[in-house]
């Protein structure tokens, strides 16, 4: 099982974050890096991948609306797709 800690004291930009996805899984050659594709390649997982969250509040000050956005498509894919396990920590 793949698991992405995404940290939002640490992640600088909205860039850090698909490159912690693309590290971790094997997405495919049409990801796009923007949160539509994110959004489809998690909801197409067939392996089962644990996102843990941590500070959250932080991610979402750092990257505005699109953090925000970030954490509403990680909540839908985790409840679209039983593979995909988001912890809030």
């Amino acid at each position: 099982m793949a698991e992405i800690r995404l940290d939002g004291l640490a992640l600088p930009s909205l860039e850090a974050v698909h490159d912690r996805f693309a590290q971790a899984l094997p997405l495919p050659e049409w990801y796009g890096r923007n949160l539509d594709a994110l959004f489809d390649c998690l909801t197409d997982l067939g392996e089962p991948v644990t996102v843990r969250l941590l500070h959250r509040e932080a991610l979402e000050d750092r990257l505005g609306r699109r953090g925000r956005a970030l954490v509403r498509l990680l909540r839908r894919a985790a409840e679209e797709n039983p593979r995909v396990s988001l912890v809030e920590e």
